[in-house]
């Protein structure tokens, strides 16, 4: 065993620790659904990546490291995907808060494909579910 590479195994696994820490103060603390799928995906992320990285320089063992590569590579695949999917589906439904928002690309992608947000859609549908349900 190799002491500087647990060492350094050991800062890795302390950094993405507090990558992953910062990931999920971000996710409570956050106002609305686009900073929260921000702060989700991309320390968390990172995060991860120290601790595999971490892991693998304190293991020192080929064998770990082929599962290793794997869960990074299907963090990098599916977590930002994810994020995205569920950010764009906040963004139609109308659950953003338009006033963080600098620039709003979106918006003229959706026009131009016909997507149009109706305010109050949300509260016709529970309207209708309420009229919908059988009375005692």
């Amino acid at each position: 065993m190799n002491p500087v590479l647990d060492i350094l195994g050991a800062v890795f696994l302390l950094l993405g620790a507090m990558l992953c820490f910062a990931a999920s103060v971000g996710l409570v603390r956050f106002p609305d659904v686009l900073t929260r799928m921000h702060a989700a995906t991309k320390p968390q992320t990172l995060g991860l990546l120290f601790v595999v990285t971490g892991v693998a320089l304190s293991l020192q063992n080929f064998q770990a490291l082929g599962i290793l590569v794997l869960v990074a590579i299907l963090q990098l695949l599916t977590a930002p995907v994810a994020a995205h999917m569920v950010s764009r589906t906040a963004y139609r439904t109308g659950q953003v808060r338009e006033d963080l928002l600098i620039e709003d690309d979106l918006a003229d992608d959706l026009a131009a494909a016909g997507f149009q947000l109706v305010a109050g859609d949300e509260d016709e549908a529970s309207d209708e579910d309420e009229d919908s349900t059988p009375s005692a």
